[in-house]
């Protein structure tokens, strides 16, 4: 099992100190605590021996890899999920470290936009209860068709009634017919509001889609299997909050997008702390994408898909 998230902080002060060589104002600045509490941490890594490399477990061995992972590729947090194949339930091992990891981030007053999909639903749904104070949580897409599991409605309001919090709704469709329309409709002022306000939001979470013919926005109707082909040939590499991004995490220049209502990328750039949950192989491509975009400051990640991000940028 992973370093509980509670725990995560004592092993990175322990990392920048005794790995970079920071001394404790720096690592105090890095991590935005006080001086007293990085000697604190660092005198429960030597008490807990995740300073003692020689007698380290496989524990150390997976939160090492988090700390490369988050050094090479620049995020301000990794946290990696074993796949140990004999926990009771290893389907449920990455949503538990997730929404633990989730609740660990909100703080009071935090204004938290959430997006949609299967990844999202299952954190909603092992999610302890918390009555957190002056929380709102926000969709940042439009919704979608009322047949269709892992609705964007579905997850905001499960994850604000889980914190106690206020939830609010977009109560727009994801995609619209034409461009027109979903241009005159973003314009108007309730849904211009809440479009604009998501930059606001201190903590997102979401996921990353893929363009396979079975992905969401496929099995939701937003587009074909053949015109999802079309656009990945064009470039498209994965999808952000119900919009398709390239290989470069930027905004795909096509039709598709400009008839989508969801957050603008800018305004999810601006989130402080974009968490990303990902455990899917097939995802790997699409994952890469949402980092190099800048879509990706906090990730959950298993083993192995930590160990082929940190091959993908020690190579490039």
């Amino acid at each position: 099992m992973a370093i509980r998230p509670a725990e995560q902080i004592i092993h990175k002060a322990a990392w920048l100190y005794y790995t970079h060589g920071l001394r404790q104002d720096e690592v105090a600045k890095h991590l935005n605590i006080s001086r007293a509490s990085v000697a604190m941490y660092l005198r429960k890594a030597r008490e807990t021996g995740i300073v003692t490399i020689s007698t380290s477990s496989q524990l150390f061995t997976v939160d090492v890899l988090a700390r490369e992972v988050e050094d090479a590729l620049g995020l301000n947090a990794v946290w990696i999920v074993p796949e140990d194949r004999t926990a009771l339930d290893p389907a449920a091992e990455m949503p538990t470290v997730a929404a633990a990891v989730f609740i660990e981030q909100v703080k009071k007053g935090d204004r938290i936009g959430v997006a949609w999909g299967r990844t999202v639903y299952h954190i909603a749904d092992v999610m302890p209860y918390v009555d957190l104070q002056d929380v709102t949580v926000v969709q940042l897409c439009g919704n979608l068709g009322a047949p269709y599991n892992y609705r964007p409605d579905q997850c905001t309001t499960e994850i604000a009634r889980r914190l106690n919090a206020e939830g609010i709704n977009l109560y727009a469709p994801l995609v619209l017919s034409s461009e027109d329309l979903a241009a005159a409709l973003m314009d108007e002022p309730v849904i211009r509001e809440q479009l604009i306000s998501i930059s606001s939001c201190n903590l997102a979470l979401y996921s990353v889609g893929g363009i396979e013919a079975d992905s969401h926005l496929v099995k939701c109707g937003a587009l074909t299997p053949a015109e999802m082909q079309a656009l990945g040939k064009a470039g498209a590499a994965g999808v952000i909050a119900g919009r398709l991004i390239d290989a470069d995490g930027q905004l795909m220049d096509c039709a598709y997008n400009r008839r989508c209502i969801s957050a603008d990328l800018a305004s999810i750039r601006a989130i402080e702390k974009r968490m990303m949950v990902v455990e899917e192989a097939q995802k790997f491509e699409p994952l890469v994408a949402a980092i190099k975009g800048g879509l990706v400051s906090h990730l959950v990640v298993t083993t192995s898909m930590a160990r082929r991000l940190l091959e993908r940028w020690t190579k490039a």
